[in-house]
């Protein structure tokens, strides 16, 4: 039964970081994906309405234009969605977070 004790790492802390920073990370590819193609799917419908071999200026144009508002819209709300969270999460009793 001794033996037990010492296969648990000292550090469990540390490990506990590793895997919630591993957490954020694979949550922020995934936000990244669906920003991309929410972008392609919104953008492109609208400012491409007859696909071809290359888009014309207008179509680059509308294209970069939708793509620049598509993303400041994004990131208003993920602001504010942060803002709200934390907001909450100081609101929680013990205010201890999720773990």
């Amino acid at each position: 039964m001794d033996d037990l004790g010492s296969s648990m790492p000292l550090g469990g802390g540390d490990q506990k970081s590793i895997v919630m920073n591993r957490v954020r990370q694979e949550a922020a590819m995934t936000n990244a994906r669906q920003l991309i193609e929410k972008v392609n799917e919104h953008c492109f419908d609208k400012c491409v309405p007859k696909p071809g071999t290359s888009l014309s200026s207008g179509e680059t144009t509308c294209f970069t234009q939708c793509m620049e508002k598509y993303m400041a819209a994004w990131n208003t709300v993920s602001r504010q969605y942060i803002t709200r969270i934390q907001q909450e999460s100081g609101k929680a009793p013990g205010n201890g977070g999720m773990f």
